[in-house]
C-alpha cells in the first residue's frame, strides 16, 4: 500500500522587490551615518578660508553633495519597514559604511587636483579612511594645506571608527574570532564594564582619542614644526595612517627630536584605546600593566628596533650605533604599528630589515587599536594552539586549554581564529596573484598586498617609501582598493555578504 507523503507547502516565490524593501532600516542607519559625516568638510574649509588657500569651494561643494544626498537617504528611507537591527544587518551596515562614505570624501580631492580621476580619488580616500596611508598623489609639498588637512582629517576619522567597531561592534558580530576582544582585552575593563552601553563606550573612547591628539599636535609645533604640519601629522600619528604632507614624508624634517616624539605616540596608537580610557578614568598606570598585549606588543616593537639596529651597524649602513638606532627604531615603529611613515629609504638597507618590519606588521599592534593587520592576540592564540596540538600528539589524552593571560580561550573562539587565519592568507595569495597576472614584478606585488591588507602604506619595489601607488593602472588600483577595505573590515564582515545564506530570508 502506498504511503500518502505530506501535503508540500507551496513554494514562495523569491520576490527582488522583499529583499529590497528588507533593506530598507539598514539604509536608513547608513544615511545618519552619511549625515553625520557632511560636518567633516567644515574642518579643511575653515583651514581653507583661515590660510586663504583658495580650495574652500571644493569642501563647500563636498559638504552640500554629501549633506543632500543623505538628507534624502533618509527621508527616503524613513518609516519604511521598521524593525530591530539584527546582528547580521551589522555585516552590511558596516561594509555600506566603509565603502560610501570615502565616496563622497573624494568630491574635494577631484575638485581640488587637476586631471585626478575617480579611481585614484577613492583609492586616497579608502586608504586614509582604513588608515593605510598607501597614496597616490605626487608633489605633496605643493598641495594646498586644506588638502592635505583633509587628507590626514580622513586617517583620523577612520581611526577612531575602527576602534569603536573593534571594541563595541565587531566583537558583537563575532567577526573572525573578535570575540578575543571580550578574553584579552583589559581584565579590568571586564570587571568595570568600560561603560554599559556602545553609545557610551564610543563617547568615552572619543574623548581620550581626541585628547591624546591634542597633546600630539603640542608636542609636535614645540618639537619643530609649524602648527599646520604638527595637525596634520598628529591626525595620521594616531590614525596610524601614514599621511603627510611632504613627498619624502619624515626626511623632510631630518629632525631626531620630532621623531622620537613621532615614535612615542605611534607606540601610543598601537595599544588598546580601552585600555588608555582605563589609565585615565583611575589615574593609575596599572591598567598598562595588567594588559597583556600591551606588553607584547611593546617587546617586540622594542626588541626588533634595538636588533635591527645592531644589524644595520654591522652591515655597516650606518657609521655608529645611535644613529643606525634612530633610523631602526622609528621606521620599525612606524612599520610594525602600520603607520607608513618613513625617514629614510629603507627599501634600501639589507633585505632583512625591511622584509622583517613587514612581518611585524602582520600582528604588532593590540586589539582595540588604530592598527591593522591580524593583531598581536590572534597570534599568541594561534601559536598557543600549535603548541597544545603538539602537546596532544605526545600526550593524547591531556587536558591542554588554551589560556591568555588568566583567561581560558573557548574552541569555538579558536576555530574562529584558524578560519580568520585561512582567509588571511588565501586573501594574500589571491590578490597577489591578481596583481602578477597583470604583470607588476613580484616584489612589487606581494608587499603592495602586504601593505594593503595590513593597512599599513608602502610596500617595496615600485610602491616603496621613495615611490607610491601611481604607478598602478586602474585595475591594480581597484585589487589594492578591495585588499584595503577587506583588511580593515577583518575579512569575514566584507566575505559573508557573498555567501547565499547571508542573503536567505
Amino acid at each position: 500500500m502506498a504511503i500518502p507523503l505530506p501535503p508540500q507547502r507551496p513554494a514562495q516565490a523569491h520576490r527582488p522587490v522583499d529583499a529590497v524593501l528588507r533593506l530598507f532600516p539598514v539604509l536608513h542607519v547608513l544615511s545618519g551615518a552619511v549625515l553625520l559625516f557632511s560636518p567633516a568638510f567644515f574642518v579643511p574649509l575653515a583651514f581653507s578660508l583661515a590660510l586663504g588657500d583658495g580650495e574652500h569651494g571644493s569642501f563647500e561643494t563636498g559638504f552640500l553633495v554629501t549633506f543632500v544626498t543623505g538628507l534624502f537617504m533618509f527621508f527616503l528611507t524613513r518609516g519604511r519597514h521598521r524593525r530591530e537591527l539584527q546582528p547580521r544587518d551589522g555585516f552590511l551596515l558596516v561594509t555600506l559604511v566603509w565603502t560610501v562614505v570615502p565616496a563622497f570624501a573624494t568630491v574635494p580631492l577631484i575638485l581640488g587636483i587637476p586631471g585626478l580621476s575617480f579611481t585614484d580619488a577613492y583609492f586616497e580616500t579608502v586608504s586614509g579612511m582604513t588608515t593605510s596611508g598607501a597614496t597616490v598623489i605626487s608633489g605633496l609639498d605643493n598641495l594646498e594645506p586644506s588638502l592635505n588637512i583633509w587628507r590626514t582629517l580622513l586617517v583620523w576619522i577612520g581611526g577612531m571608527g575602527i576602534i569603536v567597531l573593534a571594541v563595541a561592534i565587531l566583537p558583537l558580530l563575532g567577526v573572525g574570532g573578535s570575540q578575543l576582544f571580550k578574553a584579552e582585552s583589559p581584565g579590568c575593563m571586564k570587571d568595570t564594564k568600560l561603560t554599559p552601553r556602545i553609545g557610551d563606550t564610543a563617547k568615552g573612547l572619543w574623548g581620550v582619542y581626541s585628547a591624546v591628539t591634542i597633546a600630539c599636535i603640542v608636542s609636535f609645533h614645540y618639537a619643530g614644526m609649524t602648527w599646520v604640519d604638527a595637525v596634520i601629522h598628529a591626525f595620521s600619528t594616531m590614525g596610524l595612517g601614514g599621511f603627510s604632507s611632504h613627498d619624502a614624508s619624515f626626511a623632510y624634517f631630518d629632525s631626531p627630536l620630532i621623531e622620537a616624539v613621532t615614535t612615542a605616540f605611534m607606540l601610543a596608537a598601537s595599544l588598546n584605546f580601552a585600555t588608555h580610557f582605563l589609565v585615565i578614568r583611575r589615574r593609575s598606570l596599572a591598567p598598562y600593566l595588567a594588559d597583556v598585549e600591551a606588553r607584547r606588543v611593546m617587546i617586540w616593537m622594542v626588541g626588533s628596533s634595538l636588533a635591527i639596529a645592531a644589524f644595520l651597524k654591522a652591515e655597516a649602513v650606518y657609521p655608529d650605533f645611535a644613529t643606525a638606532l634612530r633610523h631602526a627604531s622609528f621606521n620599525v615603529v612606524s612599520i610594525a604599528s602600520t603607520t607608513g611613515f618613513a625617514s629614510v629609504d629603507y627599501s634600501q638597507w639589507p633585505w632583512f630589515a625591511p622584509i622583517w618590519m613587514i612581518f611585524l606588521s602582520c600582528f604588532a599592534t593590540s586589539s582595540g587599536s588604530t592598527g591593522g593587520g591580524i593583531k598581536m592576540v590572534r597570534a599568541v592564540v594561534l601559536f598557543k594552539q600549535a603548541i597544545r596540538e603538539m602537546t596532544r600528539i605526545i600526550h593524547p589524552r591531556a587536558v591542554v586549554p588554551v589560556k591568555y593571560g588568566e583567561q581560558v580561550i573557548e574552541n569555538n573562539v579558536i576555530f574562529a581564529v584558524l578560519a580568520f587565519m585561512l582567509m588571511y592568507g588565501t586573501t594574500i595569495i589571491v590578490m597577489t596573484m591578481l596583481l602578477l597576472l597583470t604583470g607588476v614584478d613580484p616584489i612589487t606585488a606581494i608587499t603592495a598586498v602586504m601593505a594593503c591588507i595590513n593597512n599599513m602604506g608602502p610596500g617595496l619595489g615600485l610602491v616603496g617609501p621613495a615611490g607610491n601607488y601611481a604607478v598602478l593602472s586602474d585595475f591594480q588600483t581597484w585589487v589594492c582598493t578591495l585588499t584595503m577595505l577587506l583588511g580593515r573590515l577583518e575579512l569575514f564582515t566584507m566575505l559573508v555578504l557573498l555567501t547565499p545564506a547571508y542573503w536567505r530570508k
